[in-house]
């Protein structure tokens, strides 16, 4: 499940969420559970439609009580992510 897209520092910040338990086949979706984040950081598309992106995943101890705090804490660490890269590395080049 996905939510919109922020442009940041001239990167797009897409929040990824989805829930914590995967769906069973037969059954509905399992929101009780909580919700687990991750958000994909890409370049703007270029003239010739080629972009890098790269997906990092929230380390969280514990699920995301609801689909709104799971998008706020991608969000977040994304933002968090790009101010922090050093200076001679490209936070698409990070090892995370």
């Amino acid at each position: 499940m996905t939510t919109g897209l922020r442009l940041y520092r001239g990167l797009e910040i897409y929040p990824l969420v989805y829930p914590h338990r995967a769906t069973e086949p037969g059954f509905g979706h399992n929101y009780d559970e909580g919700f687990d984040a991750a958000v994909r950081i890409q370049e703007p598309g270029s003239a010739d439609g080629v972009s890098r992106s790269r997906v990092f995943r929230l380390a969280s101890a514990k699920p995301f009580r609801n689909a709104g705090d799971a998008r706020r804490a991608s969000t977040a660490y994304a933002e968090r992510l790009i101010d922090t890269c050093p200076r001679d590395t490209h936070v698409l080049d990070l090892q995370a």
